[in-house]
Parts: C-alpha cells; sequence; structure tokens
C-alpha cells in the first residue's frame, strides 16, 4: 500500500508499522528528528556545551520551528533557537546539502534574531549576543577544519570588532576522535545503541523504540504528506518525496510512500543537487 492508500483508508496499525520502518532509518542530520530530539532542554544544553567548549553553559528556554516573521521580506522558520541565563541567544540547524548552507543564509539568520530581539525604543547595548551554528552533511576536503568561527574584524588591525555575532560552521562529516567529532558521529547514527552520548541516546530511545514516540513522528510525518496533498496530486508526491529525501529517508521506502519507481526518486535527487 503506498502513502496515498495507507494516509487516507490504512488502519492505525498499519499507518503506525510503516511510519515505525521510516523513523528507523532517521538521523539527527534530519532536521524534523534533530529538533524532536533537541526540544529536550537537556539534549539542547548537551549540544551546545560541546560546540561551544563550555561545560557550564546552562539553558532556560529551547523553541523548535522558531517562526521569525518579516513584514518587510522575508520570514524564516528556525530548527531550534536556545536562549541562556544571560539571554544569550543559540540557534541551531542542519543541512544534508552544503548548498542550503550558503554564506548570505548564515547572515540572514542571524540578522533575523537581532531584529526580533529588541523592543521598540530599547538602547542597541541590550541586543544580545548570538551564535547560529550551521551543520552540514558535506563531503571532506582535504585540510578543511571540521568548525569554523566566523566573526566580523577589523581590516586594518585585524582585530575583534566585538559585535557579539558570531556563526559556527560545522563540517558533519569530520568525526575525529575529538569530543566534537564524537558529537558529528552521534548525528549520524540511526541507533541509540551506537551513541557515544546517553543524553542524546535515551531521547532517540524514546522517539524510536516507544510507542509514544513513534506516534509523535508520525504526526510530523503526516504533516508533510498533508502539504504535499494541498500541493495538488502529482506536485504533491514530488514535494513529499523532496521533504523526504532532506530527511534522509531510503529512496526504496519514498518510493513506496508514493507510488513512485525508485529510478523515479533518484532522477528527482539529481535534479534537486543540480538546482
Amino acid at each position: 500500500m503506498n502513502h496515498t492508500n495507507l494516509f487516507k483508508t490504512g488502519s492505525v496499525n498499519e499507518r503506525f508499522q510503516y511510519y515505525e520502518k521510516l523513523v528507523a532509518e532517521l538521523t539527527m542530520m534530519s532536521d524534523m528528528f534533530m529538533r524532536n530530539v533537541l526540544n529536550i532542554l537537556e539534549c539542547a544544553e548537551y549540544v551546545l556545551r560541546v560546540i561551544t567548549e563550555n561545560d557550564d553553559l546552562e539553558l532556560t528556554e529551547v523553541v523548535v520551528q522558531k517562526d521569525y516573521k518579516n513584514l518587510q521580506g522575508r520570514s524564516a522558520i528556525l530548527d531550534c533557537v536556545a536562549v541562556n541565563g544571560r539571554k544569550e541567544i543559540y540557534d541551531i540547524e542542519v543541512q544534508q546539502e552544503k548548498a542550503g548552507a550558503i554564506p548570505k543564509r548564515l547572515r540572514y539568520h542571524s540578522s533575523i534574531i537581532d531584529v526580533h530581539s529588541l523592543y521598540t525604543g530599547e538602547e542597541f547595548e541590550k541586543l544580545p549576543e548570538s551564535k547560529v551554528i550551521f551543520i552540514v552533511d558535506e563531503e571532506s576536503d582535504a585540510g578543511v577544519e571540521p568548525i569554523l568561527h566566523i566573526k566580523r574584524t577589523v581590516r586594518e588591525t585585524g582585530g575583534d570588532y566585538n559585535d557579539k555575532s558570531e556563526i559556527i560552521y560545522i563540517n558533519a562529516r569530520m568525526k575525529e576522535d575529538t569530543e566534537l567529532g564524537r558529537l558529528m558521529h552521534d548525528f549520524h547514527c540511526t541507533k541509540a545503541e551506537d551513541m557515544y552520548s546517553e543524553v542524546l541516546a535515551k531521547r532517540v530511545r524514546v522517539l524510536k523504540e516507544t510507542r509514544e514516540g513513534v506516534e509523535t513522528m508520525c504526526k510530523e510525518m503526516d504533516k508533510i504528506y498533508q502539504v504535499g496533498e494541498e500541493c495538488g496530486k502529482e506536485k504533491g508526491k514530488y514535494e513529499t518525496a523532496m521533504k523526504l529525501l532532506e530527511l534522509g529517508a531510503r529512496e526504496d521506502m519514498i518510493a513506496e510512500a508514493v507510488g513512485h519507481s525508485v529510478e523515479e526518486i533518484k532522477r528527482w535527487k539529481n535534479d534537486m543537487k543540480r538546482q
């Protein structure tokens, strides 16, 4: 039964079994799955402590899919926004393709956080420190560092401009024998038992190995399909397939979901890479 029939006529158990197989293949390099791991404050805190090399970092708030509205231009929905006790803001994003993390996009994420951080009439000095973190699943080139810290500097002196904003770019493929490398290993694990971090593994077990967790992911998958349905039959299938590809689902499972051949899914995948 393909996803169309499953969604419309399948029983609760049939849908659960289908989604259970799909969820089993997901990793934290899927933005949807990552959000459902990091919506637990302890998990987000652990990830940020590793990335910032600050074991004392304590979060007070985590919001996933935070919608930053821009009435004059493009809005943005950020994967995971966290705030610590000093009101410093962290935006964590994952990208399957390097093309989704171009420098101007990272700059835009930083700017849209800024414009939503001050109330009318507030002094600019109250603008909080911010870190935009992009974890990108790209091929590793020789000489490329696993993590890049990007800040504004003064060209004439080489000094830090000290505007309290920073972009952190992480190559998720570089799984060195370091704390960051082990974290990136965990981001690629499909099974909790293979993860180094017990904090993250505990949450992954809930999402993959309990009925409650899989049902949570079922609701997320249904949203994807509903969006596809709203786009029209064939276009909807394409939109659904593209989203499932972004999530890291296997090509054969996507083909089953949308009622197309594996060869067609591969063609769509190649077309997506060329865009």
